[in-house]
């Protein structure tokens, strides 16, 4: 048999908030121990030659990753990018007094988007959709706030031609298929290993395996 040649060797990169980091700081191999871990192992089985780069850093907002996009994603030449943030510029309202309207939310993450397409024009995408799971009532009142900026996510990536990866629809499919909010995300914001998995598996599903 002839064997095939390998592909070419390529970065993924993701950055977002503390559902993303995940402990990757304290980890040796940088990956943290959710989502970003499992696509890791993922390609390392399929796709050897792929690099997996996690930025995520926990508490941030879509400003913080403006601040610096361009030392932990650009500057970094990925080949293709991954965000998932939000739902701290909606939370911090309701545990900080933080209140991001929805017009300075739109114009970071318009920024952010700006930036790739300068930078990177060739990279592939994804915006992740953020959820909540409404454990009590003091967690559900967050969508308050955050459909608002959920609605601009979906509009930029509409508007945009990127992929997305609808965490609102896999948290309504894994509640239908018997699962608690609690044993999704035990807070309501941060995922457990089951949910970082169900994340894992939407953003193959998305992007393609």
């Amino acid at each position: 048999m002839t064997p095939t040649a390998s592909p070419a060797p390529r970065t993924l990169l993701f950055i977002g908030d503390s559902i993303t980091d995940c402990g990757r700081r304290e980890d040796p191999e940088g990956l943290g121990h959710g989502y970003v871990r499992l696509l890791a192992e993922h390609f390392a089985a399929h796709e050897p030659t792929a690099t997996v780069i996690n930025r995520g850093i926990s508490g941030d907002r879509v400003a913080d990753l403006e601040a610096r996009f361009g030392a932990d994603c650009l500057d970094l030449s990925p080949d293709a990018v991954t965000i998932y943030v939000g739902v701290n510029d909606s939370w911090h309202r309701f545990t900080r007094g933080e209140q991001i309207t929805e017009d300075s939310f739109a114009q970071g993450y318009r920024h952010l988007l700006a930036q790739l397409a300068a930078a990177l024009p060739e990279a592939p995408v994804v915006l992740i959709i953020p959820f909540v799971a409404d454990i009590d009532d003091q967690v559900a009142r967050i969508h308050s706030d955050l459909d608002g900026k959920v609605a601009i996510i979906r509009s930029l990536a509409q508007e945009h031609g990127h992929r997305t990866v609808d965490l609102e629809q896999v948290l309504a499919t894994a509640l239908a298929a018997g699962h608690a909010p609690q044993s999704i995300a035990e807070d309501g914001v941060h995922p457990t290993p089951a949910g970082h998995r169900l994340i894992a598996d939407a953003w193959l599903d998305a992007v393609g395996r």
